[in-house]
């Protein structure tokens, strides 16, 4: 069947000599793996690598067989030039981090026009922002929405957050409950948007405590999570 579709590129790995393969998460059919023949020394073909840096907004054409294997690009266009994204350096290593999230946690072969909608959205969002240190932190709690554990807030003066069942609470239950200054941020993020989120005032020892915490409360939810190896990097840039 050929499929034409909106899609983000969440990641390329070189394949051999020549060739790529990539993640791409598409409008359609979500989560697609492609193999892209030649990509690396063609200066003629139709598809050039600078086409699957990660988060890259690609309009696509392929050969859907839904045999779980690998999918073949009939045609790929970048649908929309980002600014800055990946020239302007710390927004870069935000992409980076991003995106390696997004490998590890998205893994679903079908449609979800809300979590597309979503990304693309918000990284649209990032490449116009002039202050996103705040960024990542929200991206990511607002993430977990479409990924199915987003903090209940139903009971959200409490002072106590259960990490393990994603619930506000009376006093600690399990050794996942957390209290004080993270879950004070976290109630306030769960409050803003992308446009107010900046409001949020936090030094490098509150960013990375909380950046911590949402890293632990994914590896709780998400089977087989993985800490992006770029977090080190992410760390120093905001430092």
């Amino acid at each position: 069947m050929l499929v034409t579709t909106n899609a983000i590129v969440v990641s390329a790995l070189k394949y051999g000599e020549a060739d790529l393969i990539a993640k791409i998460y598409t409008l359609s059919h979500g989560l697609r793996t492609f193999m892209l023949k030649g990509v690396l020394k063609s200066k003629k073909g139709k598809f050039r690598a600078s086409m699957f840096q990660p988060l890259t907004r690609l309009d696509i054409v392929f050969n859907h067989r839904d045999t779980g294997k690998m999918e073949y690009l009939r045609d790929a266009k970048v649908r929309e030039m980002y600014v800055e994204l990946h020239l302007n350096p710390i927004k870069s290593s935000l992409v980076m981090f991003l995106a390696e999230m997004l490998k590890n946690t998205i893994h679903e072969e079908e449609e979800d026009p809300l979590l597309f909608e979503y990304l693309e959205n918000s990284f649209h969002f990032l490449d116009q922002a002039s202050k996103f240190a705040n960024f990542h932190l929200f991206f990511l709690l607002n993430l977990s929405r479409y990924l199915g554990f987003l903090p209940e807030r139903t009971e959200q003066d409490l002072p106590v957050f259960n990490l393990l069942e994603g619930v506000f609470q009376t006093i600690p239950t399990n050794d996942y409950c957390v209290e004080g200054k993270n879950v004070t941020l976290l109630k306030q993020f769960l409050e803003v948007d992308f446009f107010t989120l900046q409001g949020l005032k936090l030094n490098q020892s509150s960013r990375n405590d909380f950046l911590n915490m949402l890293l632990l409360y994914y590896e709780l939810h998400i089977e087989n999570f993985r800490k992006p190896k770029s977090l080190s990097v992410l760390n120093e840039i905001f430092s």
